[in-house]
């Protein structure tokens, strides 16, 4: 009967640490489980950061070009009309004397 009695406590016994370790083994896998989403939201808002620093960025730059005179294209087109200008008076020049 003793023996019996210690067969029964023993297998209780090794039930209980069984359980304990299934929840030990559950606690570590949620407990890694949340370290991954703290790890991906961490990069989440890295990226989220930097996306925001460059559409920042992008606005001023489109801000600076819009507001900024474009210089080369005023003396292009000042180059361009003296030399078509005297282009088409050498022509006359030329048609008159013949």
């Amino acid at each position: 009967m003793n023996r019996d009695k210690f067969d029964a406590m023993s297998k209780e016994a090794l039930m209980r640490v069984e359980e304990i370790m299934n929840a030990t083994k559950l606690n570590e896998f949620l407990h890694r489980k949340e370290e991954e989403e703290k790890k991906k939201n961490c990069i989440l808002w890295i990226l989220a950061v930097i996306g925001a620093v460059a559409a920042v960025a992008a606005i001023a730059y489109g801000v600076y070009r819009f507001f900024t005179p474009d210089y080369l294209e005023d003396f292009e087109d000042d180059f361009d009309d003296d030399f078509d200008d005297d282009f088409f008076e050498d022509e006359e020049k030329e048609e008159e004397e013949k």
